[in-house]
């Protein structure tokens, strides 16, 4: 069995990820008129797919290292099926949030269960940039959930998407489980330590925490935007069409491709830390000008940009990954990743609870002056985040070929 195919097939899978947390962001305006949403019920029924991901982390994290990805994905995807065929049948906001959550959680294992996978089945020193192409091929998923999301939209209905699409899950699931196996022929599987207290030496390291909280806001920004508010921004913000919104979603997908591919790269060749400060300092800039309203021929520009510094989310999980031993990567990426799709939660609401103090016109618009207050907010964020990273930054400089 080939590295190739191990990877593919995780790959796919991700890939699958991605789309089904990008596709409110074209569809949003269909789910408002079709339901009834208000911008924060919009926000918050779609912030539940991230909510979910994130509770599910640590469980998910325990059992990968414990039993392999090859079962635990594929067993937690069948619930991506579930929920994708009770979102394509939803008649209220409830029956949206239920299937939603339950993508969620099904959903929550593809990126982690690759990971430890790739931990094992690649050299340490082309773990980066091995997790790096995964999050570019399966981000791509974004793609086409904006173009041609908005094509399948207009010709047959979000619904029918969705029902096509637990079909291609459950296609997915049964490759993993069939044609895989969680380490190669030479290598056993490791084992553990006692779970209660290796959990607590991860929670209890500071390293972890300056990794944990520039997470949620790296991870937290480029997701809660990308697989929702960049929509509703260039709707009402800058007056685009829906086929218009999804080529501009479709730039901003290509730039987080590129970002992932890219700085995982970077990262094993310049070091984890400096790459890291270097890309959240572009993301920084990029929220500060969605804030300030760039004009509108700037706009690409600044999501292509948007998307390619979001891919210091790679660069943090490859970071996390080398403070502790083999044996843990399960629960250490896991317990990132739980802080960064929370933070994709917590931002997407907030952003919509923000957005919702502002008036609507009679065109069912929100201000400009609204996205400028939610961006003014996660820009701040993130700049303190970035700053209680610095120490690793430091401390890679003294630290052999700066790889910390």
């Amino acid at each position: 069995m080939s590295r190739f195919r191990i990877f593919s097939l995780f790959a796919a899978a991700y890939f699958l990820s991605y789309f089904y947390r990008s596709v409110n962001a074209i569809i949003a305006p269909d789910l408002s008129q079709e339901l009834s949403l208000s911008a924060s019920q919009l926000g918050f029924m779609s912030s539940l797919f991230f909510a979910a991901y994130a509770v599910a982390q640590i469980p998910i994290g325990v059992s990968l290292d414990r039993w392999g990805p090859r079962y635990v994905v594929p067993g937690m995807m069948m619930l991506s099926v579930a929920g994708s065929l009770i979102f394509a049948t939803a008649q209220s906001l409830l029956m949206l949030s239920i299937g939603r959550a339950l993508i969620g959680v099904g959903m929550a294992s593809t990126l982690m269960g690759s990971l430890k996978a790739f931990s094992l089945w690649f050299p340490p020193h082309r773990f980066a940039t091995a997790a790096g192409i995964l999050m570019g091929i399966g981000s791509s998923g974004a793609l086409a959930a904006a173009t041609p999301l908005a094509w399948v939209s207009e010709t047959v209905g979000w619904r029918a998407a969705f029902v096509w699409g637990a079909l291609v899950i459950t296609l997915s699931a049964a490759s993993i489980a069939f044609w895989t196996r969680n380490t190669p022929p030479s290598i056993s599987w490791p084992r553990a330590g006692a779970t209660p207290v290796s959990l607590l030496a991860v929670f209890l390291n500071l390293s972890f925490w300056r990794i944990a909280l520039m997470s949620l806001f790296v991870v937290g920004g480029v997701l809660a935007v990308q697989s929702l508010w960049a929509g509703p921004y260039l709707f009402d913000a800058v007056g685009l069409s829906k086929i218009a919104v999804g080529n501009m979603l479709l730039l901003m997908a290509l730039g987080v491709v590129a970002g992932y591919v890219s700085f995982g790269w970077l990262a094993d060749r310049f070091g984890l830390a400096w790459i890291t400060l270097a890309g959240s300092s572009v993301f920084v800039l990029c929220q500060l000008a969605l804030a300030l309203g760039p004009p509108a021929v700037l706009v690409p520009f600044v999501y292509l940009l948007f998307g390619l510094s979001g891919g210091t989310a790679t660069v943090l999980l490859s970071h996390a990954r080398l403070v502790f031993p083999p044996a843990m990567t399960g629960r250490v990426v896991s317990a990132v990743n739980l802080f960064g799709i929370g933070g994709v939660f917590l931002l997407q609401w907030l952003i919509g609870l923000i957005v919702d103090r502002f008036p609507v016109d009679t065109a069912g618009h929100y201000p400009p002056q609204a996205y400028t207050a939610a961006f003014l907010t996660t820009t701040a964020g993130t700049l303190l985040a970035l700053i209680w990273y610095l120490p690793l930054v430091r401390r890679s400089a003294i630290t052999p070929h700066g790889k910390a």
